[in-house]
């Protein structure tokens, strides 16, 4: 069973100083059968008392305030977490029982929230590739698996195109973005062909086997499978999940998985920077990183310019 340790820190750096700080964490690493917390470790600054709750969906969520004026914010959280694999999904339900299962349980708690689409105005044409692809013909299991390559070959992987304001619409036109952006396409997709499916926001193991998201938090798919339970689809990689990520978090979208988020009194002008190291350990080597931090992408107003997305979007107007 590997080892991961965890460093995840998230810095804010404000134009002048600010206060009445609230903010909301969920940096608490999901305890399970697959996933065992054996430390962790929480340094933020100015020391506040941090309440832990869990919210609807089960997520540990960690709140906390800074009344005095201050200049910066650092969340620093260390963790270890042992994984242990999940079975293998077996397919061989005949696959008219398994959407037959699908068709019985859309109005049933907690289905009928991982089905509620979003609606987008490329919703109709996303749906006419779905049908295209035709993947009802298949078994559930095989239809996500084919909605996630369809995502892994026709979105290329690029840091710094969109950020957490970017919409669905944007992220189809340019076909591009992060892992974020692949799990929240590859969740719509799968709602329409009536598969309950939720978000997931946590981390992947390091880079040695050449996965993408390392080096950040990591986003992908869970998508219900009949007579088996949820299964983790990574469209940024390809690949079912099975012992190589850990799980932060579950929810409809980003914004109910967000790491970081809160508001203050002050200054709008601030500058984030997230460094995430993840250290592995499989019984025989070890490996430790430190976490660098890395600006992180804003809001494309006009004040800042990426040269690939300048690029689309004058293709799209010709």
């Amino acid at each position: 069973m590997p080892k991961f340790k965890i460093h995840h820190v998230t810095r804010y750096d404000y134009e002048s100083p600010v206060r009445d700080s609230a903010n909301q964490i969920l940096l608490f690493p999901i305890k399970d059968d697959y996933q065992q917390v054996t430390m962790q470790e929480l340094n933020i600054t100015a020391e506040p008392n941090v309440d832990v709750h869990k919210d609807y969906y089960g997520n540990e969520v960690g709140s906390f305030m800074n009344s005095n004026p201050h200049l910066e914010l650092v969340i620093d959280s260390r963790t270890e977490v042992i994984t242990t694999p999940h079975p293998e999904p077996k397919d061989d339900m005949p696959a008219d029982v398994q959407w037959n299962e699908l068709q019985k349980i859309r109005a049933q708690f907690p289905y009928i929230d991982f089905l509620k689409q979003e609606r987008f105005n490329s919703l109709d044409e996303v749906s006419k590739m779905v049908e295209v692809m035709e993947c009802r013909t298949g078994t559930p299991l095989q239809a996500g698996q084919k909605l996630s390559e369809y995502v892994f070959n026709n979105f290329q992987y690029i840091k710094g195109i969109t950020s957490v304001e970017t919409t669905l619409d944007e992220v189809w036109k340019l076909k591009a973005g992060v892992c974020q952006d692949f799990a929240h396409v590859l969740l719509e997709m799968l709602k329409i062909i009536k598969i309950p499916a939720r978000y997931v926001s946590g981390y992947i193991c390091p880079n040695k086997n050449g996965m993408r998201g390392e080096g950040a938090t990591h986003a992908w798919v869970e998508a219900y499978l009949p007579f088996y339970g949820w299964v983790g689809l990574d469209p940024t990689n390809n690949c079912v999940v099975n012992g190589m990520h850990v799980r932060l978090a579950v929810g409809r979208s980003f914004n109910d998985c967000s790491p970081v988020k809160g508001t203050y009194k002050g200054t709008s002008s601030q500058t984030l920077e997230v460094g995430v190291s993840v250290s592995y350990e499989d019984g025989r080597t070890s490996e430790e990183a430190p976490a660098v931090l890395m600006p992180q992408p804003k809001k494309n107003n006009g004040e800042q310019e990426n040269s690939y997305r300048k690029y689309m979007e004058m293709m799209q107007q010709q």
